[in-house]
């Protein structure tokens, strides 16, 4: 069984965040739904809270739930989600200001992973359009079909021509003999 020293120490971050939102025990409980013991014994060290209770307690201490579950252990922060946590217990910062940089923060992530999927899909097509270039190179310009140019353009030659060779056939013409 888990000892309070074994647990994670959401219950100080809680406490802290309470006090910096100047805000009573009994306040933090009614607004999440919780009892006023229970809190209490969170915040002690003496309870660890289900999800379900850090996602209604962050909401009344308006910080990021990702923040709350990285010190309660829930999360692990592979995610950048350390930075939200360092943002909710800053003392110098507002609730407002840590509302702000929390979302800004969360708004730059998730622009890089966007961007980070069209380089991905534009290096992929990049791939497509070099091996279509290096084929190209390699047999010619071809048809929508995929037939080389230079062999419709022989065919067509030889069916205008008859059976007379084509023009770049090495032959040479008989001349005319003159009288």
């Amino acid at each position: 069984m888990a000892t309070p020293k074994d647990l994670p120490d959401v219950g100080g971050f809680i406490r802290d965040l309470r006090r910096n939102a100047k805000i009573s025990l009994r306040q933090l409980a009614e607004q999440a739904g919780v009892s006023n013991p229970y809190l209490s014994q969170i915040e002690r060290g003496l309870r660890k809270p289900s999800a379900e209770v850090l996602q209604q307690l962050a909401s009344a201490l308006r910080v990021s739930t990702p923040a709350m579950y990285l010190r309660a252990g829930l999360l692990d922060d592979k995610e950048g989600h350390g930075v939200l946590a360092a943002i909710a217990v800053d003392a110098d910062l507002t609730m407002a200001q840590k509302q702000s940089l929390s979302q800004i923060y969360e708004t730059f992530r998730r622009e890089n992973t966007r961007l980070a999927e069209a380089q991905t899909e534009a290096a992929g097509a990049s791939a497509t359009a070099t091996a279509d270039l290096a084929n190209v190179a390699a047999t010619g310009p071809t048809t929508a079909e995929g037939t080389p140019t230079e062999a419709v353009l022989e065919s067509v030659a030889r069916t205008e021509a008859g059976t007379a060779p084509a023009p770049n056939s090495t032959s040479i013409p008989p001349k005319k003999e003159t009288s």
